[in-house]
């Protein structure tokens, strides 16, 4: 419930404030969307499966994030960040959809 509650806040926060994102963060914030996704879907697929725990959630949330961020901006620096963006988000989109098709097999029984 309060997950829930801090991220219907967020997203308010978000739309009233409407901050800027610095240009030079602006090609992390995709990587770190979809690595944040993947952490969501893990932690709702934990739940579901009663392993749930919000200590492991919070650090691998942060850790996702800080980990893709780090391998992209590894790749700017050796003048191949085009590829290795593409490399994350088909392994976190990966992770994601297996995460979301197990989430479904729990909800429907399928």
């Amino acid at each position: 419930m309060i997950a829930a509650l801090g991220l219907l806040v967020g997203i308010v926060l978000g739309l009233v404030l409407q901050p800027d994102v610095p240009l030079s963060l602006e090609p992390y914030l995709p990587i770190a969307v979809v690595a944040a996704l993947d952490a969501v879907f893990g932690g709702l697929r934990a739940y579901l499966d009663g392993i749930f725990d919000d200590k492991v959630f919070v650090v691998s949330f942060v850790s996702n994030v800080v980990i893709a961020s780090a391998i992209v901006w590894l790749g700017d620096q050796l003048g191949v960040g085009g590829q290795l963006s593409t490399g994350v988000i088909v392994v976190l989109g990966i992770r994601i959809f297996s995460n979301v098709a197990a989430i479904r097999r729990h909800l429907f029984h399928a």
